[in-house]
């Protein structure tokens, strides 16, 4: 049966249905972009939305996911048909289907789940090898993180008292236990993937799963101890090239590069920066081990 199925599927009856079908799943994908960068965003400057604004934004992201897996299943089979390997199907349809930016925001989330595991389960952090320094940066945010986690525990139980309807009951519970899983996943990631000064002068700036950007030796010119308390989202590039990485409100040290260097924004775009200020909660220990001679 599914044999003719998928050779109905690529005749005359269903190619316009399965390109509308595609359309469509793109869009949803698409839409689902501005939602959830605003909950992370919200989650990152301390701001928790009220947990009907959770309950409907996850609902909605549950739907576009049916969507997609239908998609996704008819687009794997057909590339199955056509000869494709497994990996290389379920890849191809993966990228027909979800935009670049959904799939960086799902990559990040399932990074940040892995963390939590991680963080659970006290291992080592993660890319820090022997002889690396393990810059933290969490500093600013750890409070605010564990009251945000606390609130939503206590919506968590006052809903469980106020909602009469067992099945209403559930599936807000469901909701609002992601919620704190998402805030706790988040601040793991940023615990278990700290900032890494490396032997050989290199450094890798990260934010948890969100952002990741190393620097080799010979594009840092000079570095400082610089405190301070810029304005913006979590990533800001001004039109003079100046990265700021800001983690509570501040930046604590500055890095000022010997030529421009490309990264990539936690939704995918690429961007230059000559200069690069973010936070470390021990900025004078990173600051001596960026500038400590690098061993022959």
């Amino acid at each position: 049966m599914s044999g003719n199925g998928n050779g109905n599927g690529n005749g005359n009856g269903s190619g316009p249905a399965r390109l509308r079908g595609l359309r469509a799943a793109r869009l949803a994908a698409a839409a689902v972009v501005p939602g959830e960068l605003a909950l992370v965003l919200c989650l990152v400057a301390g701001v928790r939305p009220p947990g009907w604004l959770l309950a409907v934004a996850e609902a909605l992201v549950l739907g576009v996911l049916v969507l997609e897996a239908a998609v996704l299943r008819g687009l794997y089979a057909g590339q199955r048909a056509g000869g494709a390997a497994p990996r290389a199907a379920l890849l191809g349809a993966v990228r027909a289907v979800v935009p670049a930016p959904v799939r960086r925001l799902l990559l990040h989330e399932l990074r940040a789940g892995a963390a939590l595991v991680r963080w659970v389960l006290r291992r080592p952090p993660h890319g820090v090898r022997p002889g690396d320094l393990g810059a933290a940066y969490t500093g600013p945010q750890t409070a605010m993180m564990y009251g945000m986690a606390f609130v939503s525990v206590i919506e968590t139980v006052a809903l469980g008292f106020l909602i009469p309807w067992p099945a209403v009951h559930r599936v807000v519970l469901v909701l609002d236990l992601y919620g704190v899983a998402l805030v706790l996943a988040m601040h793991a990631a940023c615990v278990t993937r700290p900032h890494v000064v490396r032997p050989d002068g290199s450094l890798r700036i990260r934010y948890g799963a969100l952002f990741d950007l190393t620097v080799p030796p010979d594009a840092v010119a000079s570095v400082r101890v610089d405190r301070r308390y810029p304005e913006g989202r979590l990533v800001t590039v001004s039109e003079d090239g100046v990265l700021d990485l800001i983690v509570g409100s501040q930046t604590t040290v500055t890095l000022e590069l010997s030529r421009p260097l490309g990264f990539t924004r936690p939704l995918g775009a690429r961007a230059e920066a000559r200069t690069i200020r973010f936070h470390a909660d021990d900025p004078r220990a990173l600051v001596a081990a960026l500038r400590q001679p690098a061993p022959p």
